[in-house]
């Protein structure tokens, strides 16, 4: 329903729920969606997934059927959602439970709608937020349209009675999240409380512990599920992207999954917990080398209990030192994961366990581009790049000039490229965060992806043809990497020489809308093939099966040791 101040319920999507739903679940039921707005974010995560809303309120449901296709208007109290037993991944009660007349008796009903991996998410106000407290000394205390103390909510829980509801239901508990707005109010309001509280015997920080949340956020199963923790040992700036695309978004998805913890950072030893838990520590590009640290971190690993494993994603022969070090960052570890075949048929010579998790995007952004048809811009931003780009630099400037300000350039990172572009029609961001980075790309509608026929360009990921075509950019590009992921006229314009790229520019400075179309093929090949959601379940599944053969690999692992140490 909407409120004369502009609130509709369901018109923001909660983020503490939305980073719970499991990103390759298949079916999510969204009781009590609103407008939609959580069905709507989840689907960019996965445009696959089937999103069923209920909601009661008519013209709530009609602004959720703008975002999903499915919608049932119905009571959830007097009928049971129609769907099988065991057929849903998520079923979700966000805001909703305290507005039924028995939440028990719906909760005891639908669980079993979940299927085995299935997962319920619930968010539900919290009776012990300070601000009850404080309402009722003041004689305050009054019923709001929306918000805590919505005139529509009729039962409360605190975290006891949820965790009871959730367990006389049949499921399994196992994770409340609080949800904590202005602190310092409730801090402030407890400091005021400390003579009241001591006289009471009632510890002043414990009470702040459970009065500083407004809400809880609930996970539960019909099972408890396996443990694991995985672990990650990143890359420090100023490489902070490669980290976010090959270890932070995959460690986002993979912790949607229930019984699945995840850590990273750039100085993280070993994940916690002890050996009766599934660990897995990745090593993001950790140079390994004969001697006492290297040898010794990888021993306290392995003691641990822990299973090892090598994230890289580029020819380690731009590294001598690898090569020096008998390939140890790839021998000393129980596994490896890279990005590409072509790199996996590399890696293998040093160690027989390596799997290829290609480049993907973790969701798909709405498109901001072709606003204006007689504005087109270029974005061109990477590393080591000033060599691939050099033999283009005449040809675009001469495509700028004769474009007579219907055509941009927008340069990342390189700023010897930049200068060498005569052009005024350019701008020019230094190295920048990840974020910025892909505002930037969001902003243009093509984007330039030169790669010269080098060994090392060979080994490279598709990543930058990815990441714009999910932006709706159409790619110009070497058949160096993208030949085998851009179809050519289709989904983007592959470049053997600089009189391809003017003989391009020309055309789409003449016809916008042909590469609009192009752009919008790209976007659906990233939207159907390239989400990140798309191979979370085929990387637990290797992690948990590492696990499994954990003695088998850590064998295999001593006997490379044992080779290397004879070599040394």
């Amino acid at each position: 329903m909407s409120h004369d101040d502009g609130f509709v319920y369901g018109s923001d999507a909660n983020p503490d729920l939305l980073s719970r739903i499991p990103r390759d679940a298949a079916t999510i039921l969204d009781v009590g969606c609103g407008a939609g707005a959580l069905g709507a974010a989840f689907r960019r995560i996965n445009p696959k997934t089937r999103v069923i809303g209920i909601e009661p309120d008519p013209a709530l449901a009609a602004r959720a059927r703008t975002h999903l296709a499915e919608v049932l208007s119905l009571d959830i109290e007097a009928t049971r959602p129609p769907l099988e037993d065991g057929s849903l991944d998520a079923m979700i009660f966000g805001d909703v439970l305290e507005h039924l007349r028995d939440p028990w008796a719906v909760l005891k009903r639908d669980a079993s709608l979940l299927s085995d991996q299935g997962v319920l998410l619930v968010c539900i106000p919290n009776l012990e937020h300070w601000s009850f407290a404080a309402r009722l000394l003041a004689g305050a205390w009054n019923y709001e349209d929306h918000g805590l103390y919505d005139r529509t909510h009729l039962r409360w829980f605190t975290p006891r009675m949820m965790q009871q509801a959730l367990s006389d239901a049949g499921l399994v508990p196992i994770e409340v999240a609080p949800r904590i707005f202005l602190p310092e109010q409730a801090e402030a309001f407890a400091a005021a409380l400390a003579p009241a509280l001591r006289t009471l015997g009632i510890d002043q920080a414990g009470w702040l512990d459970r009065s500083r949340p407004l809400q809880y956020v609930w996970r539960a199963t019909r099972r408890a599920p396996r443990t694991m923790i995985v672990g990650a040992r990143t890359l420090a700036d100023p490489v902070a992207a490669m980290a976010e695309v090959r270890v932070l978004q995959p460690m986002r998805d993979i912790a949607t999954a229930p019984g699945i913890g995840t850590i990273a950072s750039a100085d993280l030893p070993m994940p916690p917990g002890g050996a009766e838990i599934d660990r897995v520590m990745v090593l993001q590009r950790l140079f390994l080398r004969p001697g006492a640290e290297s040898l010794g971190y990888i021993q306290g690993l392995r003691g641990s209990g822990a299973v090892i494993v090598q994230e890289f994603d580029d020819d380690p022969e731009r590294w001598p030192d690898i090569a020096a070090a008998n390939d140890m960052t790839f021998r000393a570890v129980h596994a490896v994961q890279t990005s590409t075949p072509r790199l996996a048929r590399l890696l293998r010579q040093w160690n027989a366990e390596v799997e290829v998790f290609p480049n993907s995007v973790e969701t798909l952004p709405i498109p901001r581009n072709f606003r204006d048809p007689g504005q087109l811009t270029i974005f061109f931003g990477a590393l080591n790049r000033e060599a691939d780009i050099a033999p283009f630099l005449p040809v675009l400037d001469q495509a700028m000039a004769e474009a007579d300000g219907r055509l941009r350039i927008e340069v990342v990172h390189d700023r010897a490229s930049f200068d060498a572009l005569a052009t005024p029609h350019k701008r020019f961001t230094p190295s920048c965060d990840y974020a910025t980075y892909r505002g930037i790309m969001a902003g243009c509608e093509l984007a330039f992806l030169p790669l010269a026929r080098t060994r090392f360009n060979s080994m490279k990921s598709d990543i930058k043809a990815v990441e714009a075509a999910s932006h709706r950019l159409c790619c110009l590009a070497s058949p160096t990497v993208y030949e085998d992921s851009i179809r050519d006229g289709e989904t983007g314009v592959i470049l053997p020489d600089p009189a391809a790229l003017l003989a391009a520019l020309r055309g789409f400075i003449a016809n916008p809308d042909a590469a609009r179309a192009m752009a919008e093929a790209a976007h659906g090949w990233v939207r159907d093939e390239r989400m990140a959601a798309y191979q979370m379940r085929r990387r637990i599944d290797w992690y948990r099966s590492l696990c499994d053969r954990r003695v088998a690999l850590d064998a295999a692992l001593e006997a490379r040791l044992a080779t290397l140490a004879r070599a040394a």
